[in-house]
């Protein structure tokens, strides 16, 4: 479901996209700790996003470091970290839990069984940091994997669902900054749930498993209402993100949510437009 809230690198400075690898690669280096090979096969783009969010607002002081890893074995890498570094890498863990479980029930995926299985011990042993947090996110992912088992078609209900949980892991503070960080985290939920579901909805189709899209594809102005209802999620997300007085690295951030977020979807489209002319080229031969 991740992978969508990314940067746009053509549009970014090298500079900048330096420092944007080594809060990624921080992260890896955290889940590397924590939970191992297992937990480094959770990490994502959007949670790395989070991870700078978070830091561009409370502006903590970043622990700069050098390291090598199987990705890059043969020469030392940047990374930064700091002290929420830890707390998205236990939210990326929790996320990643549930979401192989829910592969499980969906696809009946032993894989996501064994996964969630062996890094869910690895987070038992864990001391509950974060008690009324898990609690909050635990209901939310329950409610929503309810409402899938009962293939709910409204859209915005099911993207509001994911939103909730997103809402959660983004606020991390009791502060004046709460709200903001909550309602920037639910429309990013939103947004994220959108996208997953529009880029798979073909698939999900063939293989007959659930997708909320999957009456609308059909219909004339599929493409349109969904660019809209993208558009909307992601006006909303940066209202809420215009609202906070970050200036650390707020360039990458604005890159990313202006720009970046919009990679995968135009990769999408294009794909679908190209295969629908193909098609019909094909029945006119």
């Amino acid at each position: 479901m991740f992978g969508y809230i990314v940067v746009n690198q053509s549009e970014m400075k090298f500079k900048e996209y330096d420092v944007y690898r080594s809060y990624y690669c921080g992260l890896c280096q955290s889940l590397k700790e924590r939970y191992g090979v297992l937990g480094q096969l959770s990490l994502n783009y959007d949670m790395t996003f989070i991870l700078m969010l978070l830091t561009g607002l409370y502006e903590p002081e970043d622990v700069v470091g050098q390291c090598r890893c199987v990705a890059h074995p043969f020469e030392k890498h940047q990374i930064r970290r700091n002290l929420f570094t830890d707390y998205v890498a236990d939210m990326t863990v929790l996320f990643a839990c549930y979401k192989a479980e829910d592969d499980w029930e969906d696809e009946h995926s032993l894989k996501g069984l064994a996964y969630s299985y062996l890094l869910g011990k690895k987070c038992r042993k864990k001391p509950l940091l974060y008690a009324d947090k898990v609690r909050s996110i635990s209901l939310a992912m329950q409610d929503f994997a309810d409402a899938e088992k009962q293939e709910n078609t409204d859209i915005d209900t099911m993207a509001g669902l994911f939103g909730k949980v997103m809402a959660q892991i983004v606020s991390c503070r009791e502060d004046e900054w709460k709200d903001n960080l909550e309602r920037l985290g639910f429309f990013l939920g939103k947004f994220i749930y959108l996208m997953d579901a529009y880029e798979d909805v073909e698939q999900d189709i063939k293989k007959g498993i659930y997708n909320p899209l999957k009456k609308r594809y059909e219909e004339p102005g599929f493409e349109e209402e969904c660019r809209q209802i993208l558009t909307m999620m992601m006006s909303e997300c940066c209202k809420e993100f215009e609202q906070l007085p970050i200036l650390q690295n707020v360039d990458i951030l604005r890159n990313i949510l202006y720009s970046g977020v919009w990679c995968r979807y135009e990769i999408v489209r294009e794909k679908r437009e190209k295969d629908s002319v193909n098609e019909v080229t094909g029945n006119d031969l």
